[in-house]
């Protein structure tokens, strides 16, 4: 008991939180990507077969959402009452844009993921999205997640929101993945500059598979449009 205050009560404590549940939410979003049509039926109905399993496992996303954002509040708080001086310039400018709208950008982000959910899980605008009529290769019914991903994508606000969310997702995670190795005591001046250029490089090329599938669904990326819509 005593150590799970600690981590809630000491700057160290919660910089070790913030990096734990953002390597949680890191892997998810990460293995979040849409797959073809038979794949990502499947794999929604695998889901389905969880029951409380699932629910479960959505709940210990939540659990991490809500202690990431919180933690992150918690310490931008306390820098703020550390430094009540605003930084010179000179300051400011050695951090990074991503790490100075770290808050903002995660807020957006959460603002998409709360609309995802009501769209996407619970179905609120389309109830329909509940039926099972897609069959898979073994003949079961299952539910036609894939239909409903290019149903939701084919408007243009939900898919213009879902680019800029992904991007600033993607924005937010360039300077979180550096932040958290450093929070677990991994980070070392020799494989710095390595370990930034690949958190950036794997962020932006995770927003730009992301991207290409409302894109796709939209008819804006010819290529992939045939193979999102079949």
């Amino acid at each position: 008991m005593n150590l799970l205050g600690s981590l809630f009560q000491s700057s160290i404590g919660k910089k070790i939180l913030m990096a734990v549940t953002g390597l949680v939410l890191f892997a998810f979003v990460t293995g979040h990507l849409f797959l073809p049509p038979e794949k990502i039926n499947a794999y929604g109905h695998m889901l389905e077969a969880l029951g409380v399993g699932l629910w479960l496992i959505r709940l210990f996303l939540l659990v991490c959402l809500i202690v990431h954002v919180w933690v992150a509040i918690q310490l931008t708080l306390e820098n703020r009452a550390a430094r009540p001086v605003a930084y010179g310039v000179e300051h400011t400018n050695r951090a990074t844009l991503a790490s100075r709208v770290m808050a903002r950008t995660g807020l957006v982000v959460l603002a998409f993921l709360v609309y995802h959910l009501v769209d996407f899980t619970f179905r609120a605008q389309h109830p329909e999205w509940g039926e099972h009529t897609f069959k898979l290769a073994d003949g079961t019914l299952v539910r036609d997640v894939h239909a409903m991903m290019v149903q939701g994508f084919s408007r243009v606000g939900v898919s213009l929101f879902y680019i800029i969310a992904v991007g600033l997702l993607a924005y937010h995670l360039s300077h979180g993945v550096v932040s958290m190795v450093q929070s677990l005591g991994l980070k070392n001046e020799k494989w710095t500059r390595g370990l930034e250029l690949f958190s950036a490089t794997y962020c932006w090329l995770y927003f730009l598979l992301n991207a290409a599938i409302p894109l796709a669904v939209l008819g804006w990326v010819p290529v992939l449009s045939g193979l999102i819509k079949r």
